[in-house]
């Protein structure tokens, strides 16, 4: 945690900079979080204390952030909703202030009490928009890219990291973060993954699967060391999300597609097609590695849904 030691500047004072340092290396290695989420926090808390500072002209204090009122927060949420920020990343900002004011009173640094007492705001909770099993298939296929100019190793990396991602039902994070020592290959029928929170679980390697890694691996021109991450990107660094992405955006112009399929919906397809297919729902949510249940249950509304439209597109009295 000490690599986050110099993003406090000049919204905080020395006392305040001082506890949210011992605050992120207390969530990093107290609480396990994982790193994204921890700088996710940070990044936060940067943006709210640029923002106080410069409503009050000075930099912000222990005391200061103690003496905040409701109304302070309700000002700072209204500023950011005029970035054209959404309800989804104002909540998660909320609730790293509110973990910070936590943090503040539980070492004996002061009570923010307005944190608490602030409302979260309102998320519409959208389903999960899974792709249809054929388009999926043809998603993971160097086949589909045939006519790209690009170098066919590329074709086929990106065919294997979205295979992980619909064959495995793997986030973006979990499929780059794979490293060569523990590359799935031909044969196997399992592997490891660490998930959210650093929690590891298993999930069954297709065949299919398994040989789109082998293709690409025999295709490229790097070779990481066996620690470092088996997806690179085309200069030989780790692979970025990003470029997963890119390479999604052209597929689904490419197969025309609707935006809402990305790399995301292929792990929604996942969950959608195996509940489809009979899968139990508690077998779906340790493959998909959900701490709760009522988070994989979304699925069941996704395939009622369907089930509703196809009865009423096949149903003559519907």
């Amino acid at each position: 945690m000490d690599a986050l030691a110099p993003w406090i500047v000049a919204p905080a004072a020395p006392d305040l900079a001082a506890a949210i340092k011992d605050w992120l290396r207390a969530l990093a290695n107290e609480r396990a979080m994982a790193a994204k989420t921890v700088e996710a926090y940070q990044r936060d808390a940067r943006q709210f204390l640029s923002w106080l500072a410069a409503d009050r002209g000075e930099a912000v204090t222990l005391d200061a952030l103690a003496a905040l009122k409701p109304v302070d927060l309700r000002g700072f949420l209204a500023f950011r909703r005029d970035q054209g920020v959404e309800s989804r990343s104002l909540m998660r900002q909320i609730a790293g202030l509110r973990s910070l004011a936590r943090f503040l009173e539980r070492t004996d640094r002061g009570a923010a009490s307005a944190f608490a007492a602030i409302r979260p705001p309102k998320i519409k909770k959208g389903l999960p928009r899974p792709i249809a099993a054929g388009a999926a298939r043809r998603l993971c296929s160097v086949d589909s890219r045939a006519g790209e100019e690009r170098e066919p190793w590329i074709l086929a990396r990106d065919a294997a990291v979205l295979g992980l991602l619909y064959g495995a039902g793997l986030r973006i994070s979990e499929a780059l973060s794979i490293t060569l020592r523990d590359a799935p290959r031909a044969g196997l029928d399992s592997l490891r993954v660490t998930g959210k929170g650093g929690k590891e679980r298993i999930v069954p390697l297709l065949p299919q699967v398994a040989r789109l890694i082998d293709d690409y691996v025999a295709q490229c021109p790097y070779r990481p060391a066996p620690e470092e991450p088996l997806f690179r990107g085309a200069k030989g660094g780790p692979l970025s999300p990003r470029i997963v992405q890119l390479a999604m955006e052209r597929l689904r112009g490419a197969l025309g597609l609707p935006n809402t399929a990305t790399p995301h919906a292929l792990r929604h397809s996942f969950a959608t097609h195996l509940l489809g297919k009979g899968g139990d729902l508690r077998a779906i949510q340790e493959l998909l590695g959900h701490s709760s249940l009522s988070t994989t249950q979304v699925y069941t509304k996704v395939d009622a849904v369907r089930l509703l439209e196809a009865y009423r597109a096949a149903h003559p009295r519907a």
